[in-house]
């Protein structure tokens, strides 16, 4: 069966959504459990499910904003399961987001923020230009200050490295976009490695962005 993607409110996701999309979180490292998922569901503004016929394969709450003036996409806790078209699930997850972000934003470039806990999460950003961090580029001023701002908008304010764009854990449950490549070895050991020193367990992650254009958003090619 083809994947069918449907983005909606927050508001109208009931509590039998939330512990389906719990169980398919249970398959993978992240483990996000029906407690934290009802917080999201209150934090975030919209929610894209991913569905192989019945059966939920993949999730992601976001929201559309302005920081600063800028139009933003910003990505919060996603999860999709560990299935044989999982690369086509978290495609069709951000393509459906984009295609809102065009609808938001018409004839605007969008900075598209998130924040991975495993270099696999990357993929998300197919299409993307002057995605930061990247290999073999120092960030400059202003994209360290982008780090900060995204921090601070995920509630992680004067807790990240703003050379490394890693955050440090507060203990907490880090609601990351959890995904696990059926591709490990097309990921390069320079994007690896920015996840080398992230301790899990006290919930540090990575804030990555990077711009979607407006004429490819306009294109419909992103995520596809």
């Amino acid at each position: 069966m083809s994947i069918t993607v449907e983005t909606k409110d927050c508001t109208a996701l009931g509590d039998a959504e939330l512990a389906e999309m719990a169980d398919i979180c249970a398959g993978g490292p992240a483990g996000y459990e029906v407690g934290l998922l009802s917080k999201q569901r209150e934090e975030w503004v919209l929610i894209t499910r991913a569905s192989d016929g019945t059966k939920l394969c993949g999730f992601s709450f976001c929201t559309l904003e302005r920081i600063g003036g800028t139009p933003c996409l910003l990505v919060g806790l996603a999860s999709v399961k560990r299935g044989a078209k999982r690369d086509a699930v978290l495609k069709q997850l951000m393509a459906d987001q984009y295609r809102r972000a065009l609808l938001a934003f018409p004839d605007e470039d969008v900075l598209v923020g998130t924040k991975f806990i495993d270099a696999a999460g990357f993929q998300a950003f197919k299409g993307l230009e002057d995605v930061v961090p990247r290999p073999g580029h120092k960030a400059s001023g202003e994209e360290r200050a982008w780090g900060r701002r995204l921090a601070k908008r995920f509630g992680a304010e004067g807790r990240i490295d703003d050379r490394t764009f890693v955050v440090k854990g507060d203990g907490a449950t880090c609601g990351a976009l959890d995904h696990e490549t059926l591709k490990p070895e097309g990921i390069s050991a320079d994007v690896a490695a920015y996840f080398n020193g992230l301790d899990r367990d006290r919930g540090d992650y990575l804030i990555a962005f990077g711009w979607a254009m407006a004429e490819e958003l306009a294109s419909g090619k992103l995520g596809k």
